[in-house]
C-alpha cells in the first residue's frame, strides 16, 4: 500500500513539475512575443512610479495582455530597478521584452503633445498646439491662438485633465529685453516672477524647452547663461585689428546687425559696413538705433521715424547724431549676428539701403549709394499707390 501511495505521490509530482515548466515556457514565450498594441501610442512613465504601477497602467491600455508576466519577465531578466520616467512611443505589435527595454533605456522622452509659444515683437506672443502622430512622426495642427485671445477648448481640456505635454519657449532674434519679458508674461503655463530687466543684449535668442509652472526668471537666467557661452566663444575666434576693444561693444554690433538685415548671407556685409564707418569716423547712421531710443527700450513704434527723431540729440542712441557705438545693444542679438560682428566681411563698402527684396544694395561711393537710394524711393513709391 504504502509502495502504491508513493508511487502515485512521485507521478503527481511528475506532473506538477511538467505543468510548472510548461507554464514558465508559456510565460516566457508571452513575454517575447507580439503583443496585443494595434497601432502606435504614447505612454508615460510617472517619475517614482513602481514596476507594479507600470504594468497595470500597460495592460489598462491595452499595450500588453498581462501584468504579472510583464513583471515576472523583467524580474528574470533583472531589469525590475531600470524604468526610467518619461514619455515614451510605444510601436504597434511591440513585445514586452521589447517594450521594458524601451522603458528602461533612458531615451529622450516623446510627447504626443506639444506646446509651443513664440514671442511676438509687440510684447505678445503666439501659442501653437501640436499634436504627433504615433507611429508616423508628423505632427498635426490642433490650435494656434494669440496670448490675448481666448484660450480654445483642445488646448483647455488637455490642460485639466493633466495630459503631458511638453512646453517650449520659442525667442525670434532681434527682440529687446521688454518684449521677450512682456511676451513671457502672456504665457498661461509660464510663473511671472520678475521685476528687474536683464540688461538689453544678454539673452541669447532660441527655444527653450520648460515645464508648466516654470518661472520666468529661470528661463531668462539660462538665456543670460547661453548668450554668455556664445561670446566668449565668438570673442575668442575674433578677426584681428577691430575698431573696439570689448566683448561688450562687439554684442553693441551685433545688436545692430541684427536689427539691421535678417539675411543671412548679409549679415558679414553689414557688419564690414559698420567696421569701415567705425574705423573711418563715419557716424554709423542706423534706423533701428533711433526707434530703440524714441520707443524707450520697447522696439517698435508703430509708425515711421519722423525727422525731429533723426535731428533728436536727447536719445543717446541715435547713431545720426552721436559718434561710435550707442552705449548699450538695441536688442538680443542671435550667434550668427554675433559672430558676425567679431568677423566682419573684408569689403570697401560705405553705404547700404533696401532692395525691395528684402535684402540691401551695397556701395562704395556716395553717388552709387545716392542712385541706389532713389532705386529705393521709386519702389515704395508704387507699393503705395498700389496699396491705394
Amino acid at each position: 500500500m504504502w509502495k502504491h501511495v508513493a508511487a502515485n505521490g512521485f507521478s503527481l509530482l511528475i506532473v506538477g513539475f511538467i505543468a510548472f515548466a510548461g507554464a514558465v515556457a508559456w510565460g516566457q514565450r508571452q513575454y517575447v512575443e507580439e503583443g496585443p498594441l494595434a497601432a502606435a501610442t504614447y505612454f508615460e512613465v510617472p517619475r517614482g512610479a513602481t514596476l507594479t504601477a507600470v504594468s497595470e497602467n500597460l495592460a489598462e491600455a491595452g499595450i500588453i495582455e498581462n501584468a504579472t508576466i510583464f513583471r515576472l519577465g523583467a524580474r528574470y531578466t533583472e531589469r525590475q530597478d531600470d524604468l526610467r520616467f518619461g514619455n515614451y512611443e510605444i510601436p504597434a505589435g511591440i513585445s514586452m521584452d521589447a517594450l521594458m527595454e524601451l522603458l528602461s533605456s533612458g531615451a529622450p522622452s516623446t510627447f504626443r503633445y506639444t506646446a509651443t509659444y513664440v514671442i511676438r515683437g509687440q510684447g505678445n506672443g503666439e501659442m501653437r498646439l501640436r499634436e504627433r502622430i504615433p507611429g508616423t512622426g508628423d505632427l498635426q495642427e490642433l490650435a494656434t491662438f494669440g496670448s490675448d485671445e481666448e484660450i480654445p477648448a483642445e488646448y483647455t481640456a488637455l490642460v485639466e485633465a493633466g495630459t503631458p505635454i511638453v512646453y517650449r519657449v520659442s525667442v525670434p532674434e532681434g527682440l529687446t529685453v521688454w518684449q521677450i519679458v512682456e511676451g513671457m508674461r502672456g504665457a498661461d503655463f509660464l510663473a511671472d516672477d520678475v521685476s528687474d530687466l536683464p540688461a538689453e543684449g544678454t539673452l541669447a535668442p532660441d527655444t527653450y524647452e520648460v515645464e508648466r509652472g516654470t518661472a520666468i526668471s529661470t528661463i531668462l537666467a539660462d538665456m543670460e547663461e547661453a548668450q554668455t557661452e556664445i561670446l566668449v566663444a565668438a570673442w575668442a575666434g575674433r578677426a584681428d585689428d577691430l575698431p573696439f576693444e570689448s566683448v561688450g561693444e562687439a554684442l553693441v554690433l551685433a545688436s545692430i546687425i541684427e536689427k539691421e538685415t535678417g539675411v543671412s548671407s548679409e549679415r558679414e556685409q553689414v557688419a564690414g559696413v559698420f567696421v569701415n564707418r567705425l574705423e573711418q569716423g563715419i557716424r554709423l547712421q542706423t534706423d533701428p538705433t533711433i526707434i530703440y531710443g524714441e520707443s524707450e527700450g520697447r522696439g517698435f513704434l508703430g509708425r515711421g521715424i519722423r525727422q525731429s527723431e533723426i535731428e533728436n540729440a536727447n536719445n543717446p542712441w541715435n547713431t545720426y547724431r552721436i559718434d561710435g557705438l550707442p552705449p548699450s545693444p538695441i536688442a538680443n542679438p542671435g550667434r550668427a549676428a554675433i559672430e558676425a560682428a567679431v568677423n566682419p566681411a573684408d569689403t570697401d563698402f560705405i553705404f547700404f539701403v533696401a532692395d525691395g527684396s528684402g535684402g540691401h544694395s551695397f556701395a562704395v561711393t556716395l553717388e552709387e549709394h545716392n542712385r541706389n537710394v532713389a532705386a529705393w524711393r521709386r519702389i515704395e513709391a508704387e507699393r503705395a499707390a498700389q496699396e491705394n
